[in-house]
């Protein structure tokens, strides 16, 4: 595989923006694990093996067990996530396929049970910036596999 264009160096003060919004994502009060498993399950969705790579890579490195990583793709089927992450996965998966879901009702009702209005806002907007990295890795054929996570602290 061979990647198409370096976007980063094509367009720096496109993905500085895109930055901005990441540097909001996490610093906005989310926890760290959950950004990780809604960042991976949206990669998931849209078939992006770059961010794939990277989020379970970063997932690892901050504790994430592989268990857990293993089954996202089915996570319904698992006993292994607790409710606000479910909320939030529901709601990733809704947001993300949103011109197939329209985010029903019932599905903003469960996010709402688990998160404050600014946090589902929030999660929000961290489920825009991952289906934006997705789409330019996807589009421009970022080539997975050499991303490292940094080093736990």
């Amino acid at each position: 595989m061979e990647s198409r264009i370096d976007y980063k160096q094509t367009s720096p003060d496109g993905v500085k923006a895109m930055w901005g919004l990441e540097h909001h994502v996490h610093h906005c009060g989310l926890e760290p694990s959950l950004l990780e498993l809604v960042k991976t399950r949206a990669s998931q969705i849209n078939g992006c093996a770059w961010c794939i790579d990277m989020h379970t890579k970063d997932a690892r490195a901050a504790g994430e067990s592989e268990q857990r990583l293993y089954a996202l793709n089915a996570w319904r089927e698992t006993p292994f996530y607790s409710e606000r992450e479910r909320a939030a996965l529901t709601w990733t998966e809704a947001v993300t396929l949103v011109a197939e879901t329209r985010v029903p009702d019932p599905v903003y009702e469960f996010a709402r049970k688990h998160f404050t209005p600014p946090e589902l806002v929030n999660l929000t907007l961290a489920v825009i910036a991952i289906n934006g990295w997705n789409r330019l890795a996807i589009a421009f054929r970022a080539v997975p596999g050499t991303y490292q996570a940094p080093a736990p602290l």
